[in-house]
């Protein structure tokens, strides 16, 4: 568990403090930096509504009844997927040009005013926010309301992410953004494809889909979740020792469609754009 949220946690936070650093870069070189006042303060607001949104929907269901934990957890659970997917697809068509993007909205910002650049620095950030609050929940759910591992999870690959950034905008670091996009996006396509499987378990424990006692394969012998091995599957791609024919189903389909549509060559330029904004050179 820890692993796949740090894992999470990582991409999250790599793509949206490289969103950051492509902003303070652009005002910097420009010689624009009185902006930047205005910039962290939309960055810390979508960091506090991330942390709080992911708080809320933690400890405010702990109210509701099993049957209806289960069904916003495996509803939650699926939308994490649906962020987890979109999330890869996206970074992988939208590295060439990003850098290039952000710069001309920060230009059209900056003559609108600092409002302008505010709201421009909290949805950039915003986002990602979000999605990491959803994934956060949910990994929690996985955890069976542990919310400590998860946690740590979370924060190291955070902390991982800034740094990276951090090295990457002064230039101590140069390595390709690209092939670690591609690398960390095949092990996010098992961890959803887990995910996925866990959210419908979730709902045929709500009673809301059939076939929660028809098992695929029953492994609490061979495999069980309480030896190291089996907590291992269990923390990076959400293995259940006793899966459900429709949990098995969907992370097949899940995998055999998603990941080779993720691996299938598309042109590419030879750095992608944030690459050479974060200090990489060509």
């Amino acid at each position: 568990m820890v692993f796949s949220s740090a894992l999470i946690g990582l991409r999250e936070g790599l793509e949206a403090a490289l969103v950051v650093s492509i902003l303070v870069a652009f005002l910097v070189k420009t010689d624009r930096r009185e902006a930047l006042k205005f910039v962290w303060p939309g960055v810390g607001a979508a960091v506090l509504l991330s942390v709080a949104v992911g708080a809320i929907l933690t400890y405010s269901t702990a109210q509701l009844s099993f049957e209806h934990q289960e069904l916003l957890g495996g509803s939650l659970s699926i939308v994490a997927v649906g962020f987890v997917t979109a999330m890869i697809f996206w970074m992988r068509k939208a590295s060439r040009h990003i850098a290039a993007e952000l710069r001309g909205k920060m230009e059209d910002a900056l003559k609108v005013g600092p409002a302008a650049v505010l709201l421009l620095s909290f949805l950039a950030v915003g986002r990602e926010g979000l999605e990491t609050a959803v994934f956060f929940y949910s990994a929690v759910q996985t955890a069976q309301s542990d919310t400590i591992q998860p946690l740590i999870g979370f924060v190291v690959g955070i902390a991982a992410a800034v740094v990276i950034a951090y090295l990457l905008y002064r230039g101590a670091v140069r390595f390709n953004l690209a092939k670690f996009f591609t690398v960390t996006g095949v092990l996010l396509v098992f961890v959803a494809a887990g995910v996925l499987g866990y959210g419908l378990h979730d709902l045929q424990e709500a009673q809301f889909l059939p076939g929660l006692t028809t098992l695929a394969f029953d492994a609490s012998s061979a495999l069980p979740e309480t030896s190291w091995y089996g907590a291992l599957l269990k923390g990076i791609f959400n293995y259940s020792q006793q899966t459900t024919v429709l949990q098995a189903v969907a992370w097949v389909a899940y995998v055999v469609i998603v990941l080779p549509l993720f691996l299938k060559p598309t042109k590419k330029k030879t750095v992608p754009a944030e690459a050479a904004a974060a200090g990489v050179k060509e």
